[in-house]
């Protein structure tokens, strides 16, 4: 039952290098939206000192559960759904999303950027993974035809402009720490709560 993602098993080893030394003296991190669960098997055996908790709507489950199956610092996938306002997490850490905000409508976005704001302690991180445009210009050809396929199959969907999700960050109290450039036209954006 175990999903494949070539996206993650290819920028694995690059996220790691950022969250390693953000992790390094935390305890606990949200994932939000673990996907296939390889982003989650791969980052809790790497730092064992974290409880890396994964999250998904149910159907991505099975998955998720087979790929961090004895992992020991890995816990078995919360159902959460973004837009419900009654998250079953609170007095995270940290919290990690990769490659969600271009698949989320805006509003999504928005309600994920509330739901860490109350999830994470003060002082807590968010690192988000994943294409942004900057100053409203796609950084990339390839990033600019990513976009164009994705409102082609949901106007809701497309890449996200830097500014306003560092505006909702904002919002949260979180203030931006770093904005790494990665691989294929990524970045890997990182907020501290005050």
């Amino acid at each position: 039952m175990k999903a494949f993602s070539q996206a993650c098993e290819n920028n694995k080893g690059p996220i790691l290098a950022i969250l390693r030394p953000l992790f390094c003296e935390r305890k606990t991190v949200l994932e939000i939206g673990s996907g296939t669960g390889q982003h989650a098997a791969y980052f809790a055996a790497q730092m064992p000192q974290l409880i890396w908790q994964t999250s998904d709507l149910p159907q991505n489950h099975a998955s998720i559960e087979a790929w961090i199956d004895g992992i020991e610092n890995a816990r078995a996938p919360l159902a959460l759904d973004v837009d419900d306002g009654n998250w079953p997490v609170h007095e995270f850490a940290a919290a990690f999303s990769a490659n969600t905000a271009h698949i989320m409508h805006w509003q999504t976005v928005i309600n994920m950027f509330e739901g860490i704001g109350r999830a994470l302690e003060p002082g807590g991180v968010f690192v988000l993974y994943g294409p942004f445009n900057y100053d409203g210009a796609y950084t990339s050809s390839s990033n600019e035809r990513f976009d164009q396929s994705l409102r082609a199959t949901d106007p809701g969907k497309g890449i996200r402009d830097f500014e306003a999700v560092a505006e909702l960050a904002a919002s949260q109290g979180m203030f931006l720490v770093a904005d790494h450039a990665m691989p294929a036209n990524n970045r890997t954006l990182v907020w501290a709560r005050n």
